[in-house]
């Protein structure tokens, strides 16, 4: 029985699922079915973590059912009160929804596509029953993650979600590279990284409409009010100067709220790459209720995200 348990070694990350297309590659793991490293002409489009790593500082992480924090870890839904795991006990928050360490099932896969399922069970400060899946597809059009969460419970459940991919150009420092952030207002946050309101970017150092180099600004703030595209999608968009690489993340209506850090205070990734996290609802969301999405028994929601890479 020994041998036979310590037969195949298993990677902190679980089973790697690997897709390509043409010139992209990207790999999506088992474990919190998180997106461990994408690519396009051999070059790293985010800085993601290898095969024998355990993600860290939240790299490509899903962030379901709430993303980024909640003030301490309780909340209070159709007249009850829960309280989650601190966990992020430094700041005595819940941060970042509870399936980033779970095992995901895959559903569908093929060459340039899989689909991973999971479903979260009623637990202490999250009783209620989510079916969730994460569609994962590579095209001519780059990077494309789309989401889809159903409440297959007997009660209504709050639910957000959003995701903690990073995005890289190979510089060393985000310093010089150029950003292009089309939101007209940014939140601001206590010492606790918790809002405190919201306020227009005009003439502060969060105003990135216009594309220009994000020097020595810190960013861990999320960015709302965005503008977008005709095709509805709001873009933000990373340049290098020196080689005119860009990469864009994009994301559909259904995303508000984008999360953008620079990682100053996380010495793993500290102002190497830039944090572009999709949110459907802001920081402590279920705390103070605004943007929580209220899913009747049987209904779903749905959204997406993606990246591509361009030469200027």
């Amino acid at each position: 029985m020994s041998a036979l348990l310590h037969k195949r070694e298993i990677a902190p990350s679980g089973e790697q699922f690997e897709i390509s297309f043409g010139n992209q590659r990207a790999v999506v793991v088992e474990f919190g079915g998180g997106l461990r490293e994408y690519s396009v002409n051999g070059y790293h489009v985010l800085d993601g973590y290898g095969p024998d790593d355990i993600c860290s500082s939240g790299r490509g992480q899903l962030l379901i059912p709430w993303p980024n924090r909640i003030q301490d870890g309780r909340y209070e839904f159709e007249g009850r009160r829960h309280q989650l795991a601190l966990t992020e006990p430094e700041h005595g928050n819940a941060i970042h929804g509870l399936v980033r360490w779970a095992a995901w099932d895959v559903w569908e896969r093929d060459s340039s596509r899989v689909v991973l399922k999971h479903v979260v069970h009623p637990q202490p400060g999250y009783p209620f029953t989510l079916a969730i899946c994460v569609e994962y597809s590579l095209s001519d059009n780059g990077l494309t993650v789309r989401s889809k969460a159903t409440n297959v419970g007997s009660t209504t459940c709050p639910f957000g979600m959003g995701a903690h991919p990073y995005v890289t150009l190979g510089s060393p420092a985000v310093d010089g590279l150029e950003l292009k952030v089309p939101a007209r207002r940014v939140l601001v946050h206590d010492e606790r990284d918790l809002p405190t309101g919201s306020e227009p970017v005009d003439g502060t150092d969060y105003d990135f409409r216009v594309a220009r180099p994000i020097g020595s600004t810190k960013l861990d703030n999320a960015f709302t009010d965005l503008v977008r595209d005709p095709d509805g999608r709001a873009r933000v968009a990373v340049r290098d100067p020196e080689t005119a690489r860009t990469v864009t993340l994009w994301v559909d209506e259904h995303y508000p709220y984008l999360m953008l850090f620079t990682g100053d205070p996380l010495p793993d990734v500290n102002r190497r790459a830039l944090a572009v996290e999709p949110m459907t609802c802001p920081p402590n969301a279920f705390g103070t209720g605004e943007g929580v999405i209220h899913l009747d028994p049987g209904e779903s929601t749905i959204g997406s995200w993606g990246i591509g890479c361009g030469a200027g």
